[in-house]
């Protein structure tokens, strides 16, 4: 091989190992007219809480024809959320914080447990859990560093996915189909579900189960390979069942268990040439072989709470499994490359890419918790978790009529199995020094533990079967004093920490053995009120957040690996104005503006002081309308219409030579149904109806050898327009 040649070979393996893979509020939940959240782990009024919470209701995600994270996340402000084609390929961030390698910055929960890794190889910060809706009660979406009460990887914030619990005391059953067209996709769509609830004794034993099926037809082509029509189709299913056991009005116990599935044909990216023109017919890709994604995912949770009367006894116990298999066509990173590997004697081809992820991950947490409503509230709490993750990697060599090429087949085989352990105590308290004052604060410690291994062998990668481990202890706190005006208005400060776990590092030479935790800090002031007797609300935010030790991907001498380095801030406000000038009628605004930048130079990802950070638009914001309306004879209608949109986006800090920017997107959505005696919806709903061009993300994708070869887009999903059917007695 050739010097240059050693050099490509030599940083393959810390390439696979580290390279990211290609509200509305909602009065649901509520008590009196209420949004109830338990966004600190106690059931409390959402204007209540000291905290910007966004709150989407499951009902509202249906009304409005949405079926994954990116559907909604324009009306919730501050939140940005783009995927590759298909649900749980997606990213999220939050008030600017955007994962620069491959593990999350903002939390997944369901219901009481966070789900997804926190491990650093496990790619959280890239396959996201993506629950379809059916059996969402409502998400709440927590801004800001949220380490005090759920602990790591929630540096910018947290999404807590909370399902509709069993009512010991009527059956009922619900079940719907569904329908819908994309613009220049491969036929029709269709959704089905069903869900039941059942007392089994009256106040005292009730089970709930619910199934869902949905079809979603591709749109995008390949120009390279005829047979790779409409690539992008997929399907989900998804099943639930629950069981609440009350026996004693002081004892609850819920057992849940959830299967959620994915398969997909291949992903909805565009591809364009260096100058922004799209390649074939403005909708397709240039791959080569199908890039398919497969999800899996099975979760089991038991939660036991007993009120003793002076506090009320929680203990939250859950187990995962998931597993994700990805292919992608690296041909252009790697294939490209067998000239120059092999002195001309091979000519490109093509290498197939497989990424097989798994996660078996379980928690325990236990928490004593005063009543409500008391002059001092205090909730006190341990948690452990216990994770095995496995990273598998496989590049496989063909020339361009897809025979194995020998010489050069595997590329690399690369295997990143790790664990992970942590252990966390905390306790958040409040008091109330008067009617007007209170204080807010709270402190957690955690301790995680690693292993790791690094398993590789190939054509031009070292055989290896080296161990790593790390350790490190973590202090993260949040104070917060608030004003309450009267019962309906509140003005509060928050300072509160946040944590992402570092760990083991890449084994190769000149590269630190270990990756530290990167830090937030989050300075915030916000308003919540309820004003004229409930015709406006307010709840407006705003925020600084220091960002430390931020984790990079940087090059030792050639050699690819993890490392900290770098300072960023990000500031601005977001907020919700709501105005009900008529029964059945409001009129939403949500918004956001967010400066998120490095604050120091940061040579190890290319970056200058004051660099936008990527996958952030500057500004965001939507509006809605929705009314509500008696028709008559136990019959009601509804409609609504909403616009959202998001300024342009990088996809690498601003001075990346292989930065690239985002179209700006304006979307026009619209919905309506009709309910017939309470039992019987006929719904219908138009997104992006308008056919906005816009992009989701836009990326410069590279060769081996890190020189531009064409760009990757994330679109805005064509104009999809859908009727449905629902039922429920």
């Amino acid at each position: 091989m050739t010097k240059r040649a050693l050099l490509v070979a030599s940083s393959l393996i810390a390439a696979l190992a580290a390279a990211p893979a290609l509200a509305q509020e909602s009065t649901i939940g509520t008590r009196e007219g209420e949004i109830v959240v338990t966004a600190q782990k106690r059931v409390q009024n959402v204007q209540d809480v000291p905290i910007a919470i966004s709150v989407v209701g499951g009902e509202d995600i249906q009304e409005q024809g949405s079926a994954s994270l990116v559907d909604y996340a324009g009306y919730v402000p501050g939140m940005q959320a783009s995927n590759t084609g298909t649900p749980g390929q997606t990213t999220i961030t939050l008030r600017g914080v955007a994962p620069l390698n491959g593990s999350q910055t903002v939390g997944i929960y369901l219901d009481d447990a966070p789900v997804g890794s926190s491990a650093i190889y496990n790619r959280a910060g890239q396959f996201t859990i993506d629950l379809m809706p059916y059996d969402i009660q409502r998400i709440e979406v927590l801004k800001g560093p949220q380490g005090t009460l759920y602990g790591a990887s929630s540096i910018g914030g947290l999404v807590k996915y909370v399902t509709v619990q069993p009512d010991t005391r009527e059956f009922r059953v619900k079940a719907g189909a569904e329908g819908f067209a994309i613009k220049g996709g491969d036929g029709l769509g269709w959704g089905a579900q069903t869900m039941v609830n059942v007392p089994i004794v009256e106040d005292r034993l009730a089970i709930s189960a619910s199934f869902a099926w949905r079809s979603t037809p591709g749109w995008v082509d390949s120009v390279n390979n005829a047979d790779l029509d409409d690539q992008n189709s997929y399907e989900q299913r998804g099943g639930r069942v629950a069981l609440l056991w009350e026996p004693t009005p002081q004892l609850s116990v819920k057992l849940a268990g959830i299967w959620q599935s994915l398969d997909s044909d291949g992903n909805g990216l565009y591809a364009a040439d260096l100058d922004g023109n799209r390649l074939g017919d403005g909708r397709s890709f240039n791959n080569y072989v199908p890039e398919s994604y497969d999800f899996d995912l099975d979760y089991y949770s038991a939660t036991i709470d007993y009120d003793f009367g002076p506090a009320t006894l929680t203990s939250a116990t859950t187990y995962s499994k998931t597993k994700s298999a990805q292919v992608q066509d690296a041909s252009y990173a790697f294939g490209v490359l067998f000239p120059l590997l092999t002195g001309g004697a091979i000519g490109p081809g093509i290498t197939p890419f497989a990424l097989d992820l798994g996660l078996k991950k379980w928690t325990q947490e236990v928490r004593l918790a005063s009543p409500g409503g008391g002059r001092f509230e205090w909730l006190i709490g341990g948690f452990y978790t216990d994770e095995t993750t496995s990273n598998a990697q496989l590049v496989r060599s063909y020339d361009m009529d897809g025979n194995v090429i020998a010489p050069l087949d595997p590329l690399a085989i690369v295997g990143l199995p790790a664990t992970y352990k942590e252990y966390a105590v905390f306790g958040n308290g409040s008091f109330k020094f008067n009617e007007m004052f209170e204080l807010t604060a709270g402190l957690r410690w955690a301790r995680n533990e690693q292993t790791f291994r690094q398993i590789s062998e190939g054509a031009i990668v070292p055989s290896a079967n080296d161990p790593g481990k790390s350790a490190e202890s973590v202090w993260t706190f949040s104070v917060s004093p608030q004003v309450h005006f009267n019962d309906h208005a509140m003005l509060y400060g928050r300072v509160a920490t946040g944590y992402r776990p570092g760990g083991p590092n890449v084994i190769v030479p000149n590269v630190p053995p270990s990756v530290d935790a990167d830090r937030m800090t989050n300075y915030e002031v916000g308003f919540k009120g309820d004003l004229a007797d409930g015709m406006v609300s307010f709840d407006v935010a705003g925020f600084w957040m220091d960002w430390t030790d931020i984790q990079v991907t940087r090059a030792f001498g050639g050699v690819s690996g993890g490392a900290n380095g770098g300072k960023a801030t990000s500031n601005g406000f977001e907020g919700t104005v709501a105005l009900r000038p008529a029964t059945g009628l409001t009129l939403t605004a949500t918004g956001s503006y967010t400066d998120a930048s490095l604050s120091e130079d940061v040579p190890e990802i290319s970056g200058v002081d004051g660099d936008r950070l990527p996958a952030v638009p500057r500004f965001s914001g939507a509006l809605r309308a929705d009314y509500e309306f008696e028709l008559g004879g136990g019959s009601k209608g509804s409609f609504g219409a909403g616009v959202r949109h998001a300024s342009s986006r990088l996809s690498l800090v601003e001075s990346d030579p292989l930065v690239a920017r985002a179209r700006p997107y304006t979307s026009v959505d619209l919905n309506a149904s009709v309910t017939f005696n309470d039992h019987w919806t006929v719904r219908a709903y138009a997104r992006n109806l308008l056919d906005n061009k816009g992009e989701l993300a836009r990326t410069t994708l590279a060769d081996g050898l890190n020189q531009p070869s064409f760009l990757a887009i994330s679109p805005l999903q064509p104009r999809t327009v859908g009727v449905a059917l629902d039922m429920a007695f």
